[in-house]
């Protein structure tokens, strides 16, 4: 914790030698993209992109989680979605997963549990298929949910908003994007 405290002491001082100019931040809140991904420790989007402050508006969720727009039931992460769109008027979505992703790979656990494979303490369950398609699979997922938010349909049909999948791989450090013609993700 202390390693935390000592960073936000010298925030100001970093800001200052990166010419960062605070103050400006009041004036205007215009983010260039709304990146949503995982609340994983690992996955950084400012760091990742090297976004200022102001650059990226963020919704990070338990596994990059989209939930299905259910009017009735609002949720923070639809609101979120929402303000970007409506408010804000972002002209870019990156839905961003990552390798090594716990929910992926409970997923997977699951879904063995479900065909009959039974796992122990002593012996888990295999996870047979490709993690890494599994994890590329569900970032499209959660781009399909994000396609069906009422706030999201008219600007995609306009061409004023655009939306991205990304696949960042912890291990190698290099981002993944999802190229629908190809049906596939390629490096960036």
């Amino acid at each position: 914790m202390q390693y935390l405290i000592d960073q936000v002491r010298v925030f100001r001082a970093r800001a200052a030698a990166h010419t960062l100019h605070l103050a400006g931040l009041t004036q205007h809140h215009r983010p260039r993209a709304m990146l949503i991904s995982c609340s994983d420790a690992r996955v950084v989007p400012a760091l990742l992109t090297a976004a200022r402050p102001g650059d990226l508006f963020e919704l990070r969720t338990y596994g990059g989680v989209i939930p299905p727009y259910d009017a009735n039931t609002p949720t923070g992460e639809s609101r979120t979605i929402e303000y970007a769109v409506n408010e804000l008027k972002v002209a870019d979505i990156i839905v961003c997963g990552h390798s090594h992703c716990d929910v992926v790979t409970a997923a997977m656990h699951d879904s063995l549990t479900a065909s009959g494979i039974t796992e122990s303490d002593d012996d888990p369950a295999p996870l047979t298929g490709d993690v890494t398609a599994a994890g590329h699979w569900h970032v499209l997922s959660q781009l399909d949910a994000l396609s069906n938010y009422p706030c999201v349909v008219p600007r995609l049909a306009d061409r004023s908003l655009h939306l991205h999948a990304w696949f960042h791989e912890i291990d190698t450090g290099a981002t993944l994007a999802h190229h629908p013609r190809a049906s596939t993700f390629l490096p960036l």
